[in-house]
């Protein structure tokens, strides 16, 4: 367990250290996704099923990762999409797929009937950029519309869970992405007196 950093200088430098041993460790050759990377991650995500299926669920089919329609087996697919590619550059597809799932975009899709070899698909060569941000900046003004106030809720827990992984010395992008995207969504809806 990481110890809170108690100034925000030393948050900085610890944030910054972990950025830089991830991109070095990352880039390594031999932290590329391979097919004994992908049978291992898959076994360990069974053992993980397992134990939680043991403690509160029904017994799980043993043949769930080769099911790309189950978790595991859509955590399988996406490993096989991006066979030969970095850790690095899987940890940035998770965190466009973290995005999705916390702005309901992934649910939307699930409701117009995707599958999840469709979705994995379409966004396993689409990278994180200005155009998807704007997209869901987008649906937050139309779920403000719906529900006034709900983006600034949002921002400040976005601001919150930022400040505290900041704090705790973890991994930013997530929370990073989704304040980004809530301050975009705020310059849009009240957009500034200087602007023409």
């Amino acid at each position: 367990m990481v110890d809170n950093c108690p100034t925000k200088a030393e948050a900085r430098r610890s944030a910054a250290k972990i950025a830089l041993m991830n991109s070095v460790f990352n880039e390594h050759p031999s932290r590329r996704i391979s097919d004994e990377f992908i049978e291992k991650a898959v076994a360990d995500a069974r053992a993980q099923f397992k134990h939680v299926a043991d403690l509160s669920l029904p017994q799980g089919d043993p043949d769930e990762a080769d099911n790309p329609s189950t978790g595991i087996g859509a955590f399988r697919f996406m490993l096989e999409t991006n066979k030969g590619r970095t850790m690095l550059e899987f940890q940035e597809l998770m965190t466009v797929f973290q995005l999705l799932h916390w702005n309901g975009s992934l649910k939307a899709m699930r409701e117009r009937q995707c599958s999840r070899q469709e979705v994995v698909a379409h966004y396993s060569h689409r990278a994180l950029d200005d155009d998807m941000r704007s997209q869901m900046a987008l649906d937050w003004i139309a779920r403000e519309q719906e529900n006034p106030g709900v983006i600034s809720r949002e921002l400040g827990q976005s601001e919150r869970e930022l400040e505290a992984a900041r704090l705790a010395g973890r991994e930013l992008r997530f929370p990073k992405e989704k304040k980004d995207i809530m301050m975009l969504a705020c310059s849009q809806l009240s957009p500034s007196p200087l602007d023409p």
